[in-house]
């Protein structure tokens, strides 16, 4: 079965955006179609995958680009061992 595409958002990146863009979490939550709770949802990490149109509408309402609110996989929290030590 096909699952459909959702996109990994940052929360902490959607409350700074949303808070420069002087919106509360319900004046954000009515421009993109969807409830406050979510909003918190989103921000606080408990929601990371919203649908590709709820995506949409919470970029465009921010004026926001997807490398500002995607997540990107966190980095290894160190580097590799060098090629000789492994060897």
């Amino acid at each position: 079965m096909h699952q459909p595409t959702t996109f990994e958002v940052d929360g902490d990146a959607i409350r700074e955006e949303r808070m420069q863009a002087g919106l509360s979490r319900v004046e954000l939550a009515r421009q993109v179609g969807t409830s406050r709770r979510y909003i918190c949802h989103l921000e606080n990490g408990t929601r990371r995958h919203p649908s590709p149109e709820l995506y949409i509408a919470l970029r465009t309402a921010l004026k926001a680009t997807d490398e500002r609110l995607r997540r990107i996989p966190p980095r290894p929290t160190e580097d590799p061992p060098p090629r000789h030590e492994r060897d």
